[in-house]
């Protein structure tokens, strides 16, 4: 058995070097994790409770979470958004639920703020719907929401533009995703499970009579040498890269193709500006692809815009693009129109994985699957939002997938 110390894979004591042996040796994991994102390190943490597993999580990175998990507007959304039969809808409402209920300050550390959010509505057309996604809620979905006249949301927020209608859930809220993440990766921690950043993935197979064998090497390093790690079950949620990971494994009539979909942050430049007390989203486009680019407040308060969304072919690109601003600034003054866009600059962007290109308008549900003739191979693409907030129910929905009974 492997135990492995929070340092590169390539220095790990006790991984053997890669070899091409076909010997036969015992599993040296039950279950490897490759990806420690929000997701992975979620699931990993639901899979180490079980005492009979031995996890391993490997992230390619120098630390846990450093890509979608962090570049992303940290919304606890409420799961207005999707069909009620969707996992979209299923894990972002159970997932809202346990942050609520269960990742209480006191007892975890993870930090947020139930502040509630509007979805604004300045023609006839956007307040037709926010009708829709009123009565959606109401009969299909029980989620609370109220919906506000123009007059009632300017008492509530003055400095708010609401020509027709807020769609008011106040269930919503934003959560600090790196204090998510330190307890997700204390809690794997505590029950044992070894993590290893640093650690690229450059090989995955298969074997009926040997399980999974997952190749890695130092992410950091042109000298260290691959090794190779013996598993029974492998969960591949390895985000931004998880189509490569996964066309590793599957035959080329099954391969995946993912879409990149970058979205700029802004921010105020100059202190002095209305104070807003809640989120703030446009009524969401209708190409589907984003929900527009809105209002979010930190921890402390203070407003952020963001993101847009441009496809764009670069997975790991993080520079932010200035040249959006005037789009963001024309989106952003429908519902907060005290700026001007010379107040308004760029202060990070994200990169979200998507199953769809630029084009029609398309639901793309979130692809959680054991992978048929790949029996515990559970593959996770296209975790864009609402991930952060169903990470923990993602990680629940991977575990009963291994245990059912669980």
């Amino acid at each position: 058995m492997l135990h492995g110390e929070l340092i590169r894979l390539g220095r790990v004591q006790g991984l053997r070097r890669f070899s091409q042996t076909t010997v036969a040796r015992a599993a040296d994991y039950s279950h490897v994790v490759i990806g420690g994102g929000v997701v992975g390190l979620a699931i990993a943490a639901e899979l180490s409770q079980v005492a009979t597993n031995n996890v391993l999580v490997l992230d390619k990175n120098e630390r846990f979470g450093m890509e979608t998990s962090s570049h992303n507007s940290e919304v606890i959304h409420a799961g207005i958004y999707y069909p009620s039969s969707s996992l979209k809808s299923q894990l972002c409402v159970e997932g809202k639920h346990i942050i609520y209920k269960e990742l209480t300050f006191a007892k975890t550390g993870v930090s947020w703020l139930n502040c509630g959010k509007w979805i604004v509505a300045q023609t006839d057309q956007e307040d037709a719907v926010n009708e829709t996604l009123f009565r959606r809620c109401q009969e299909e979905l029980g989620i609370e929401v109220e919906m506000l006249s123009s007059q009632k949301a300017a008492k509530l927020e003055p400095f708010i533009n609401v020509q027709r209608s807020a769609l008011s859930s106040p269930s919503s809220g934003i959560i600090n995703s790196h204090s998510l993440i330190e307890y997700l990766t204390a809690m794997i921690q505590q029950n044992g499970g070894d993590m290893v950043n640093g650690s690229k993935v450059i090989d995955l197979k298969y074997s009926k009579n040997g399980g999974y064998t997952v190749t890695s090497k130092d992410n950091y390093s042109d000298d260290a040498e691959p090794v190779e790690i013996m598993a029974d079950n492998v969960v591949n949620s390895g985000g931004l890269y998880a189509d490569q990971i996964c066309n590793m494994l599957l035959p080329k009539d099954r391969h995946k193709r993912l879409y990149f979909a970058k979205g700029n942050y802004y921010k105020l430049n100059n202190a002095g500006f209305p104070p807003v007390n809640r989120l703030i989203y446009p009524v969401p486009p209708q190409d589907g692809k984003s929900l527009g680019t809105h209002l979010t407040i930190d921890m402390d308060r203070q407003i952020i815009f963001g993101p847009d969304l441009e496809y764009v072919d670069s997975r790991s690109d993080y520079k932010p693009n200035p040249q959006n601003i005037p789009a963001a600034f024309e989106a952003i003054s429908r519902y907060y129109p005290h700026i001007d866009a010379t107040d308004l600059e760029v202060s990070t962007c994200g990169i979200r994985p998507k199953l769809s290109g630029p084009g029609p308008k398309m639901f793309d549900d979130f692809y959680i699957k054991e992978e048929e003739g790949f029996p515990g191979f559970v593959n996770l693409l296209g975790i864009e939002s609402p991930g952060l907030t169903a990470s923990v129910a993602i990680g629940r929905y991977v575990k009963r997938i291994y245990h059912s009974q669980s």
